[in-house]
């Protein structure tokens, strides 16, 4: 009996400490994640290439420098773009329409924005969703949105987001693997989210490319009012088809 005692005494206190290292290391991991983003971010700010690419006319030219490479290129600064939230995703996809037209720029863009999207879950699944569960107050909610129902209504959530351009893509990315969703869900929401947005993007990337700031945001306003129509249309048919059912009722 005391053997037993003595084993469990010992036992306790060290599962215990194995917690405590394992929040440590993730809060460890969240802050050089943190600084090696903002080095990276300071280095693209010094040396003009993140000059390059905000500006779409130089974005253009150093892609069609690269030749055969250039949409490995778009598809790192995409990847790039969205993990390091400030740097703007929107004049990459309107140079790649541009430069490789609607189909092949699409193609381009999606497998960039996919990747980047996915990266930046994982960063916040991996590094700061055990740290959020830990909160009593946030808890429930997370316990919440782990059920089925509540998984759809991630899900729509995210595809949703994705339709509209002036919704960070980034900030949904990041955001979402705090949440409960699970994993083959957000690469379905994305990549069904994505896909519309981006042809769309593409599709009208030589006009983008030559119009101004206030052209380019009127046709983002019609981008996001194209893609979000069906879903509109659906959530106004709903409610149609519910309130007969209560007449009828």
């Amino acid at each position: 009996m005391t053997t037993t005692l003595n084993h469990e005494f010992h036992r306790v206190p060290m599962a215990g400490m194995g917690v405590r290292p394992n929040a440590k290391a993730k809060v460890v991991g969240v802050l050089l994640l943190l600084v090696a983003l903002a080095a990276i971010y300071w280095v693209m700010l010094e040396t003009g290439a993140l000059t390059t690419v905000t500006n779409k006319a130089a974005l253009s030219e150093w892609i069609d420098q690269l030749g055969y490479w250039g949409p490995v290129g778009i598809i790192g600064l995409m990847i790039t773009a969205i993990v390091l939230s400030p740097i703007p995703s929107a004049p990459i996809a309107m140079v790649a329409g541009a430069a490789y037209g609607s189909l092949w720029g699409t193609v381009i863009v999606v497998i960039g924005a996919e990747a980047g999207a996915l990266i930046a879950f994982a960063i916040a699944r991996s590094l700061g969703y055990d740290v959020i569960h830990r909160w009593r107050r946030v808890r429930p909610v997370l316990n919440w949105l782990g059920k089925d129902r509540s998984q759809g209504g991630l899900m729509l959530v995210i595809f949703a987001s994705r339709l509209v351009p002036f919704i960070s893509f980034d900030a949904v990315s990041y955001a979402a693997g705090l949440t409960p969703i699970a994993f083959w869900r957000f690469v379905v929401a994305t990549l069904a989210g994505v896909i519309p947005t981006a042809y769309l993007i593409t599709a009208f990337g030589g006009l983008l490319m030559a119009s101004e700031s206030g052209v380019v945001t009127g046709l983002l306003i019609l981008v996001s009012g194209i893609t979000l129509l069906p879903i509109v249309a659906k959530l106004l048919m709903a409610r149609l088809r519910h309130q007969k059912a209560s007449e009828l009722a």
